[in-house]
């Protein structure tokens, strides 16, 4: 998965990565008949013929006019590939940039790939757990309830779940509405219920985000310490959780599948929010291409057989990089919530229960957290008496 993501963003954004070499002595260097077909085929073409092709200036070619040797077409390469110089009376770099038509391969890749390959992993995803589910059915308790009850996570805990996974649920929403709503919300409801729409998802996702944020901090404090991997979740996959063999294997208070949700939402959360800040905070916090100059030290592209990614980058561009980062990690992150919303509802008989009420009954713990159960006895059984149960209601 995380070398199809890398393929995606290296190939949508390396402008020479499939570019051919051309023979233009023919028309002394301008572009060719090849180059104009390559283009309205959508391929990727080396454009540097025309990029660094930007001519003079008055002193270096004095007798050639009052441009010098600068013709129009050249100024306007120029300014097409922010190579002018340009001078504003107010404003940044962003200023500067007076023509940047990277805009359009954001747009294709946006409406093209993004919306087709993500669409489709969140659709595929629901058909998987809906075949599982037919297939294998609800994973039941293997013995009968004990009538006791042992805490299994501490309101301030479940407060922080229900936070970061509520407010997930918003953003996902109203992200999805923002990326499909002109070719699917529109047709339906028209134009002007869709733009309400997306102006309410707007403001619904840039405020919501906070809250995500925050959740996120919590539960990573909370339970950083119990999600480190050991020896016992090598058993856990090794049984597939429970599917091979009759009997659950032991895990702690949380088992090897748990473990890689925990640390699937902690790196990709933590992702989504560093690219929403900067697209909340526009044009303040570029960064791509600090990161592809350390992917191009690294090799990286290489292993792709891609060339070097552009290290320079307009403020625009690195906007529009984000906004794809952003969508793409965050369809990912979607598809294994789903798989995680699915086990600790209808999957998993009794999973819901240590995030509804807090507390487990002991022969569910038993059966999927015997290690932790046990510590737990062993903890109620040091403490005072009448401090060690809780009885079921």
């Amino acid at each position: 998965m995380i070398r199809t993501i890398l393929t995606l963003i290296l190939c949508c954004f390396a402008t020479l990565a499939s570019a051919q070499e051309v023979d233009r002595s023919a028309t002394g260097g301008a572009q060719t008949l090849e180059d104009i077909m390559a283009r309205q085929r959508g391929e990727v073409i080396d454009d540097r013929f025309r990029s660094e092709d930007i001519g003079g200036n008055a002193l270096s070619a004095p007798g050639l006019g009052p441009l010098g040797g600068a013709s129009d077409p050249e100024l306007w390469r120029a300014l097409r590939y922010n190579k002018a110089d340009i001078s504003v009376s107010s404003g940044n770099d962003v200023a500067k940039v007076l023509v940047q038509d990277g805009g359009m391969a954001w747009y294709q890749f946006r409406q093209g790939p993004l919306a087709t390959y993500g669409g489709w992993l969140l659709l595929g995803t629901i058909g998987a757990l809906v075949l599982f589910y037919l297939l294998r059915g609800r994973i039941r308790m293997d013995e009968a309830s004990t009538g006791r009850t042992v805490l299994r996570f501490a309101a301030i805990e479940r407060f922080a779940h229900w936070l970061m996974a509520g407010s997930f649920v918003l953003l996902g929403l109203t992200g999805l509405l923002v990326l499909f709503g002109r070719m699917f919300i529109a047709p339906l409801v028209g134009k002007e219920l869709n733009a309400t729409l997306l102006v309410v998802s707007k403001v619904i996702h840039n405020n919501v985000a906070w809250a995500f944020m925050l959740g996120l901090l919590m539960t990573f404090v909370m339970w950083v310490r119990h999600n480190i991997p050991n020896r016992t979740d090598l058993v856990w996959f090794a049984q597939f959780g429970g599917i091979i063999g009759k009997k659950h294997p032991p895990a702690k208070k949380f088992n090897g599948g748990q473990k890689i949700i925990f640390w699937s939402v902690i790196l990709l959360g933590g992702s989504i929010s560093i690219s929403g800040l900067s697209l909340l905070f526009p044009f303040e916090m570029p960064l791509f291409a600090k990161t592809f100059a350390v992917l191009n030290d690294l090799g990286i592209p290489g292993w792709f057989g891609m060339e070097a990614l552009p290290t320079v980058l307009a403020p625009q561009e690195e906007m529009q990089l984000a906004q794809l980062w952003h969508a793409i990690v965050a369809f990912v992150l979607m598809a294994i919530i789903i798989a995680h919303i699915y086990i600790g509802s209808v999957g998993m008989e009794g999973a819901f229960d240590a995030m509804g009420t807090g507390e487990v009954d002991e022969a569910w713990a038993h059966q999927h957290h015997s290690i932790w159960l046990d510590e737990v006895k062993a903890k109620e059984s040091a403490a005072p008496t009448g401090a060690a149960e809780h009885p079921a209601e």
